[in-house]
């Protein structure tokens, strides 16, 4: 197989370049922003047209949450037009699209797992924007496949796990967000599902999933269990979404409910405090 993954210099993305080592029998394609910009669309149809994907894995998104506010124009077009016009190329070329969006889609308001079918309602820009990519997307391509996912951290880049582990180590005291539930999503898991899905099924279902690791928890959690694994003696206070006010509005609960891809697809999805072992292991390794 021939497959395209943008956004390579991403999360995401990179995880998909670490894991691609072990499928040398498929030819990969990374692309970061410098190679292709997915709103470049005579750059996109350049790609396509040279080379014949079977599939392309978009990880390219604005992802500036806060910033998208005062920039919804730019959000718009990365994370909604550009997708268009890739899932657009994508199937007028016989490709496959595996478009991933976010949780943030959700208003926040239920108090259970949110389904790939439930009622969409954003709260901010940024969010906007990647409900309208979704939309856009399976306007052009009604069998593309979009992945939802949550709280993405890895080694790599800007995330939450890198931040705490900043602050923890030069800071006495924090304050994290105990009022917010979600589940977080380690960018390594998320990739070996990628992968599974694309060559352990021949023709995989078309739709919305959800994947994010198993466990519902809130940002405070998440941080205590960082400081605990790695020993800081930095105190980690919960505090209140109130008391810690942003100019994007984030959902109070936002747990994505992973059945549907699992039953689909047969993916089994490790837990979370398993997986931020795992990060937390290389990112002390490579220090």
């Amino acid at each position: 197989m021939k497959i395209l993954v943008t956004g390579a210099d991403g999360q995401l993305g990179r995880s998909c370049k670490a894991l691609s080592m072990h499928f040398p029998e498929h030819e990969f394609y990374f692309t970061g922003s410098t190679e292709l910009s997915i709103t470049d669309q005579s750059a996109v149809e350049a790609i396509f047209s040279k080379h014949a994907f079977d599939y392309c894995i978009n990880t390219a998104a604005y992802t500036a949450v806060d910033l998208a506010e005062s920039e919804p124009d730019k959000a718009m077009q990365v994370n909604a037009e550009a997708v268009g016009y890739l899932a657009s190329v994508a199937s007028a070329h016989r490709c496959r699209l595996i478009h991933i969006s976010t949780d943030y889609v959700f208003s926040g308001e239920k108090s259970s797992g949110y389904l790939p079918d439930d009622a969409t309602g954003p709260l901010n820009v940024y969010g906007l924007s990647k409900l309208k990519g979704e939309q856009l997307a399976m306007a052009a391509q009604p069998d593309c496949i979009i992945i939802r996912t949550s709280w993405v951290y890895s080694p790599y880049g800007k995330n939450f796990v890198k931040t705490m582990m900043k602050l923890m180590q030069e800071r006495d005291q924090i304050g994290v967000v105990d009022d917010q539930l979600g589940k977080p999503t380690y960018a390594a898991d998320l990739a070996d599902a990628i992968f599974n899905i694309i060559f352990n099924h021949s023709h995989p279902p078309g739709g919305i999933y959800h994947y994010a690791n198993e466990g519902e928890i809130s940002w405070h959690t998440f941080a205590m269990a960082i400081q605990q694994r790695c020993a800081f003696t930095c105190e980690v206070k919960p505090i209140l979404t109130s008391d810690f006010p942003t100019p994007a509005k984030r959902p109070r609960y936002s747990t994505l409910d992973t059945r549907k891809i699992k039953e689909v697809f047969g993916i089994v999805i490790p837990d979370w405090k398993v997986s931020l072992n795992h990060c937390l292991q290389l990112l002390q390794t490579n220090a």
